[in-house]
C-alpha cells in the first residue's frame, strides 16, 4: 500500500489529538505585555500516572518511507515538539477493533508539535532528512502503557 503524506491541519488531525502551535490570538499577554501566552493547547492524559518531560533524539527518514511499525499508549497522551528547524512526519491510524486501521501521514511544519490522545495508533518519530531532537511530554507510572504492532509496510510519499 502507498499513501501520500499531506499537510497537517487541526481539523484533519482532530480525531488523533491536538496541534501544538500558537493560536491566531494569544490567550493573554504576560511579562508586562512582552510575551504572548497561548494557554492549554492540549491536556496531558495520564490515568493515574505522572506527567514527565523528556528529550528524544531520532534518526531521520527520507521519503518515500516504508512504515512497518505502529504503537500506542493506552494509559496516557504523548506530545512531540520538535526542537529543530525542520519539518517532520506524523503517521497515525484509527483504531479498528484493537488493531490499527489504515495509516494516514501528515507533514508537520517546523516549529509545530502534536499531542496524541491516549490510545491513538501512531508511527515512531520520523524527522525528515536529518536527525532531530523532540521535547516529549508523556506518562510514567504503573501499568502497561506501550503496545507495538508490526504491519505490512505502508510506503509514504511526498
Amino acid at each position: 500500500m502507498t499513501i501520500k503524506a499531506k499537510p497537517i491541519t487541526a481539523a484533519e488531525f482532530a480525531l488523533y489529538g491536538e496541534l501544538l502551535t500558537p493560536r491566531d490570538a494569544p490567550t493573554k499577554m504576560i511579562n508586562a505585555g512582552r510575551c504572548e501566552r497561548h494557554n492549554a493547547l492540549a491536556t496531558v492524559e495520564r490515568f493515574g500516572g505522572e506527567a514527565i518531560i523528556s528529550i528524544f533524539r531520532s534518526d531521520p527518514v527520507s521519503l518515500p518511507y516504508d512504515c512497518a511499525l505502529l504503537e500506542r499508549h493506552p494509559l496516557g497522551s504523548q506530545a512531540f515538539v520538535p526542537l529543530g528547524p525542520d519539518p517532520w512526519l506524523s503517521v497515525v491510524a484509527p483504531d479498528d477493533g484493537g488493531k490499527p486501521g489504515t495509516p494516514i501521514a501528515f507533514i508537520v511544519p517546523a516549529g509545530m508539535g502534536v499531542n496524541l490522545r491516549a490510545g491513538v495508533w501512531h508511527g515512531v518519530l520520523t524527522p525528515l532528512d536529518r536527525a532531530a531532537d523532540f521535547l516529549v511530554v508523556d506518562r510514567a507510572g504503573d501499568g502497561v502503557n506501550l503496545e507495538e504492532i508490526t504491519i505490512a509496510p505502508v510506503t509514504i510519499t511526498a
